[in-house]
C-alpha cells in the first residue's frame, strides 16, 4: 500500500506523533559498545519501508484505548524482529537490492549481516523482558518461531514446480502473516481485551498480512521496478514458486507448463519476459489479485467487533487500500 495515497497518509496521520516515540524507542536501543552491529542495523532501518508491523500495533491500540507506553516498545520490539528477518532472508536469497539500495550483506558481508540479526533478535527478547507480561512474550515468542519454520519451509519449496496453493498460503501464513497476527494481538492484550476482541484483532492481522504477501509477489511480476526499490524477477531468481506461477502453471498450455517448469528448477531469469507473458495472458496475475483481495476483506470483516472509532476506520483504510496497491 502506497504512503503517499490520501488515505493511507490520513490513516498513518493518526499514530504520526507515536510513531516518533517508536522511532526513540528504537534509536535507544540500537546502542551496542560494538560498532559494527550499530552500523548494519542502522542502515537497514534507515533505508525506510512502511513500518507496517509498528503502525498496525499503533491503530490497534487506539482502536482499543490503549495509550500506555508500552505500545511505543513493542512497536519497536516488532519492527526488530521483521528487521532481523530481512537481514537473514536477503543473505539466504543472496539479494543485493532492498527498497531502492544496495542490501546489508552487498554493503558489509553476509557474516555481520547475519550476526546482527542475531543482535537485533535477541535485543527485541530483552525488551519484551522488560513488559513484565508472560503473555505478551509468550505471543512474541511463538510468532518468532513460526516465522523461522515458515523460512525453513519456504526453503524447502524452493524450485518445486509442484508446490500448490495450499503449500504457498501456508507458508505465507507462517513467515508474514505472524507477525502482523501477533501486532495486532499485542494491541488487545495491552488493553486487556476480552478473548473474542484479541481474536478479532488476530484474525485482522493475519487477513491483512496475507493480503499484503499475495500482493507482494503480484509486483514481482507486476511492478515497476523503480518505484519498489527491488529488481523484477527476484523470486523466480531465487526459486520461489509464488501465486502467479501456480495459477500460470494450472491455466497454461503443455508448452508454457514445460517452460514454466524449467524456469522454476532452475531459477533461470533468462526468460522472464516470457514467463510475464504467460502470467499475463493466463489471468494469473487477476487471480492472485482476487485472492489477496479475498484475504483483504476477511481482515475489514474481522473489524467488526471493534469500538467505531478514528483508529478503526483508519484499520478499515488499510485494507481497503491493499486492494489498489501497485507498489
Amino acid at each position: 500500500m502506497a504512503a503517499n495515497s490520501p488515505r493511507t497518509a490520513a490513516t498513518l496521520a493518526l499514530i504520526s506523533d507515536d510513531m516518533q516515540e517508536v522511532d526513540k524507542v528504537i534509536a535507544s536501543r540500537l546502542t551496542s559498545s560494538v560498532a559494527l552491529v550499530g552500523d548494519v542495523a542502522r542502515y537497514i532501518i534507515s533505508a525506510g519501508g512502511k513500518r507496517l508491523r509498528p503502525s498496525l500495533l499503533l491503530l490497534m491500540s487506539g482502536a482499543l484505548q490503549y495509550q500506555g507506553a508500552q505500545r511505543f516498545n513493542l512497536a519497536a520490539v516488532v519492527e526488530f524482529i521483521h528487521t532481523a528477518t530481512l537481514l537473514h532472508d536477503d543473505v539466504v536469497d543472496e539479494s543485493t537490492l532492498r527498497r531502492g539500495r544496495p542490501t546489508a550483506n552487498e554493503n558489509f558481508g553476509n557474516p555481520a549481516s547475519v550476526l546482527v540479526g542475531d543482535f537485533l533478535y535477541s535485543r527485541a527478547f530483552q525488551m519484551m523482558v522488560d513488559t513484565g507480561n508472560m503473555r505478551v512474550m509468550q505471543v512474541l515468542a511463538d510468532a518468532t518461531n513460526v516465522i523461522a519454520e515458515g523460512e525453513v519451509q519456504q526453503l524447502m519449496n524452493t524450485h518445486d514446480a509442484s508446490l500448490d496453493e495450499a503449500g504457498y498460503l501456508g507458508v505465507i501464513r507462517s513467515k508474514t502473516a505472524k507477525l502482523f497476527e501477533a501486532s495486532a494481538r499485542l494491541a488487545a492484550i495491552l488493553s486487556d481485551s476480552p478473548p473474542a476482541i484479541e481474536q478479532a484483532c488476530a484474525a485482522y492481522g493475519q487477513a491483512l498480512g496475507t493480503a499484503f504477501q499475495v500482493i507482494d509477489d503480484v509486483l514481482d511480476y507486476d511492478g515497476d521496478a523503480q518505484e519498489m526499490g527491488k529488481n523484477l524477477g527476484d523470486d523466480l531468481r531465487e526459486g520461489k514458486v509464488t501465486l502467479p506461477l501456480i495459477v500460470a502453471m494450472q491455466r497454461g498450455s503443455d508448452a508454457e507448463r514445460a517452460l514454466l517448469r524449467r524456469v522454476i528448477e532452475t531459477g533461470s531469469t533468462d526468460e522472464l519476459p516470457a514467463v510475464i507473458d504467460i502470467v499475463r495472458r493466463t489471468g494469473a496475475l487477476i487471480a492472485t489479485r482476487e485472492a489477496a483481495a479475498t484475504q483483504a476483506r476477511l481482515a475489514m470483516e474481522a473489524l467488526s467487533p471493534l469500538p467505531s472509532n478514528s483508529y478503526t476506520e483508519g484499520l478499515l483504510q488499510l485494507a481497503a487500500q491493499l486492494l489498489e496497491r501497485r507498489v
